[in-house]
């Protein structure tokens, strides 16, 4: 006989114990993956920390997977991106999560994930009006940038070398051979 898994409200989420690894929730759902392998986190470590230099620390906020982004309450759907990029002024904070945009959300992909979550995640950073998303594939060794347009975010970009710009801070200049691990 199938049972159908209990779907998880906000208030019943904030009540439960911090777990190890990243977690998330999808319309209700949890999610346990495990810690992120150490290319992956290299690559996550290198490129927040390009970021850091080139942006201004006193208006922008850099944060890399250890925090919760609640994309919406009901049916309640929480992300851990590996780095999220934020105007400090607009960052909306409540319950110790974080229930605003960033201005620019990227993700490494992994291995164990398939294009199906791939879309999943994105539809949500749309759903948020998140205006860009970097996918960052150690394996093909390219950033695909995806820009808002009309709800959606659309690839515009695959880029294997040259500089990423974010819109949303255009003198920010990030060398994508820099992403990569020596």
């Amino acid at each position: 006989m199938a049972t159908t898994p209990k779907v998880l409200t906000y208030e019943e989420w904030l009540k439960l114990p911090e777990v190890e690894g990243i977690e998330e929730v999808v319309n209700g759902e949890i999610r346990i993956m495990p810690p992120n392998k150490t290319l992956h986190a290299d690559i996550v470590e290198n490129l927040a920390d390009l970021l850091k230099a080139a942006i201004d620390r006193k208006t922008t906020q850099v944060r890399i997977s250890n925090f919760g982004l609640v994309v919406r309450e009901d049916p309640l759907t929480t992300r851990v991106p590996d780095i999220a990029v934020f105007l400090r002024a607009n960052v909306i904070e409540r319950d110790g999560y974080v229930h605003s945009a960033p201005k620019l959300v990227v993700e490494v992909l992994s291995p164990a994930k398939t294009r199906a979550e791939r879309e999943e995640k994105l539809r949500d950073y749309a759903s948020l009006g998140v205006p860009e998303v970097w996918v960052v594939s150690p394996e093909a060794r390219s950033v695909e940038v995806l820009l808002w347009k009309q709800g959606t975010l659309a690839t515009t970009s695959l880029l294997r070398e040259g500089q990423l710009k974010p819109i949303k801070s255009p003198n920010a200049a990030i060398e994508i051979a820099d992403i990569w691990p020596n």
